[in-house]
């Protein structure tokens, strides 16, 4: 969540991965349990806090659930290179195979895990799959450079996944929630929600951020300079997105306290299909790479970003369309903490798979021109 690794050679594979993350990177998992332990305690301590935070609300979330799902969302699309969105027709092949995986193979999987796996608890099973259309835009910049992947096809791939959220995420979500289970004859209670109920919060909390970073970006740049922006800017703010996602947790738990306490098991099986879809994205995705040619750099790029997710953005349609006490909302919530160590140690097993890439791989993955 926070800004970027520490400055180490990208080529100096041998330091411990952990000792490159930032502290707060470094420690998320912590951060996100001692969030949930206090929002459990907030939840037991003050009474009526949910009819408080119901006082005033933002397209039906409240207020202050609102401003930290703004919060967290704004520095991560902040970083994006906006203006290199246009340079991935470089390489037509990475383009195709990265929307592939992260638009086609990554919600059709997660769908099916969900349903394998929760198919008795219907609000976990339709969080997981919000999540797995939330594309990763965030840590995976950071995965990818302690995997000594490619910075900038992973920036640029982290750019068409923003834009393109935009674009199709309410309608997957309706196919996905909707059409999909009713053409397989699934036994599902009905979900009453609307293309328009996730479209809406897809553009509260996803497009005031994207539009707030692009502006950020092209007036910091115009102003004093990428270098500036990048090395001296996104620092300062790059911890807020961590600050908005452990506030919002807070709140979550608090609100969910009953529930999480009552039936912690519910976590558990939560977090199982989250390392099934982890490691099967990631596996399958440097497999396929390999396949194709591409070099370690850019199959290291194109694989990290098909395996993390934007649980930013699924944890706020989740509270805009269900509320902050559904179940979707809390599966929302679990995915981060199992997503860190997860893809920490992927950031291992990439390095180790090096050697699998040959020279010839890496002369035929880089088209003329690119």
């Amino acid at each position: 969540m926070s800004d970027t690794v520490r400055e180490t050679p990208a080529a100096d594979a041998e330091n411990p991965v952990l000792k490159r993350l930032s502290t707060l990177d470094r420690f998320l998992p912590v951060w996100i349990g001692v969030a949930m332990v206090s929002g459990l305690l907030l939840g037991r301590w003050v009474t009526g806090l949910d009819d408080a935070l119901a006082a005033a609300e933002v397209g039906s979330v409240s207020l202050p659930i609102a401003i930290g799902l703004l919060v967290m969302m704004y520095p991560v699309l902040a970083k994006v290179r906006y203006n290199e969105l246009g340079h991935v027709t470089g390489d037509r092949r990475m383009l195709g195979t990265s929307i592939l995986l992260n638009w086609v193979l990554g919600p059709a999987l997660m769908f099916t895990l969900a349903w394998l796996t929760l198919p008795d608890l219907p609000e976990y099973r339709t969080g997981l799959i919000i999540v797995g259309l939330a594309r990763c835009i965030a840590m995976v910049l950071i995965w990818n450079d302690l995997a000594c992947g490619d910075r900038e096809a992973a920036a640029i791939l982290v750019a068409l996944n923003a834009v393109f959220q935009i674009l199709a995420f309410a309608v997957l979500g309706y196919f996905y929630l909707q059409v999909l289970p009713s053409w397989l004859g699934l036994d599902q209670e009905i979900l009453q929600v609307s293309m328009w109920d996730i479209a809406k919060s897809v553009l509260i909390f996803l497009g005031i951020p994207l539009l707030a970073g692009y502006l950020t970006r092209t007036f910091g740049e115009r102003a004093k300079g990428r270098e500036w922006y990048e090395t001296t800017f996104l620092p300062r703010i790059g911890p807020a997105a961590l600050y908005g996602l452990l506030f919002t947790i807070v709140l979550l738990f608090a609100l969910q306290g009953d529930t999480i306490t009552n039936q912690p098991l519910d976590v558990a099986r939560i977090a199982l299909p989250l390392l099934a879809y982890f490691a099967l994205m990631w596996g399958g995705s440097m497999l396929l790479t390999k396949v194709l040619g591409f070099d370690y750099q850019r199959a290291t790029a194109v694989s990290f970003t098909a395996a993390g997710n934007n649980f930013e953005l699924a944890i706020a349609v989740a509270i805009g369309v269900f509320g902050v006490t559904s179940g979707q909302a809390l599966a929302g919530v679990v995915g981060p903490l199992i997503e860190v160590p997860v893809l920490v140690g992927l950031v291992y097993v990439s390095l180790w798979t090096r050697r699998f890439f040959t020279e010839d791989a890496i002369s035929r993955s880089i088209p003329t021109g690119a």
